[in-house]
C-alpha cells in the first residue's frame, strides 16, 4: 500500500496581499529622508569647518603683522604701519620703507588666503595697536558677507 501525503496550501485573502511590499516601501521612504538629513548635516558641517579655518587664518595673520611691528617697533609707534581698511580696493601702500613692504606683503597674503575681498586695518596710537581683518564669510554666516576679527596689543 502506498500512501501519498498531500499538503494543503492556504491562500491569503486578497485584502492581505502586498502588505509586506507596502511596509518595505514605507521603510525605504523613511530611510531616504534620514539619508537626506545626514547629507544636509554634512553640508552644514563643511561650511562651518571652512569658516573656522578662515578665522584661524585671520588670527594667525593678525599676529603675523603684529610680530612685524614688534620687529620694527619705533616705526610702528610713529604710525608707519597704520593702514585704513576703507582704502579703495584695499590698495597696497606705496614706498620702499620696511613698514610699507610689511603691510603690502600682509595685505597680499590676506587676499591670497581669505579671498580677494579680504582687507585689513592697522591703527597704532600711544603704544596700543589695533588690527582688524575683514573678509567675506557669507557661506557660514548665512548672508552676512562681511566678517571681521579684531586684535589689540600693546607694543
Amino acid at each position: 500500500m502506498i500512501t501519498v501525503f498531500s499538503r494543503k496550501v492556504r491562500h491569503l485573502p486578497s485584502a492581505e496581499r502586498g502588505a509586506s511590499l507596502i511596509e518595505a516601501l514605507v521603510s525605504l521612504v523613511i530611510l531616504a529622508i534620514g539619508i537626506l538629513g545626514m547629507l544636509a548635516l554634512q553640508g552644514a558641517s563643511l561650511r562651518n569647518n571652512q569658516s573656522a579655518n578662515e578665522r584661524t587664518i585671520a588670527v594667525v595673520a593678525s599676529y603675523s603683522i603684529i610680530d612685524a611691528m614688534r620687529a620694527n617697533r619705533q616705526a610702528a609707534l610713529n604710525g608707519a604701519y597704520n593702514y585704513n581698511i576703507n582704502t579703495p580696493n584695499c590698495a597696497t601702500p606705496s614706498g620702499s620703507t620696511q613698514a610699507n613692504l610689511d603691510v603690502a606683503a600682509w595685505l597680499a597674503s590676506l587676499q591670497a588666503d581669505l579671498g580677494p575681498s579680504a582687507c585689513g586695518n592697522i591703527n597704532c596710537t600711544l603704544g596700543l595697536c589695533a588690527v582688524r581683518i575683514r573678509w567675506n564669510d557669507e557661506r557660514a554666516t548665512e548672508g552676512d558677507a562681511a566678517f571681521s576679527i579684531d586684535t589689540e596689543v600693546r607694543l
